[in-house]
């Protein structure tokens, strides 16, 4: 089965992510609304405001 363009790039987001320890700030993420929607929509990822600004977080291992 053939993945789209969007998969393939949430995928490379969530490694990028994991390799970074799981958290970046969300004004540093040069990926597409579409992508990180995606991640999002899977609850792979979360949005979460600490005050100082928005970070984009793994949720957990799947």
């Amino acid at each position: 089965m053939r993945r789209n363009h969007s998969e393939i790039t949430a995928t490379q987001l969530l490694r990028s992510l994991r390799r970074m320890g799981g958290s970046i700030p969300l004004h540093s993420v040069r990926s597409s609304q579409a992508v990180i929607q995606a991640l999002l929509d899977r609850e792979l990822v979360r949005v979460t405001n600490t005050g100082c600004g928005f970070f984009l977080q793994v949720t957990g291992e799947r």
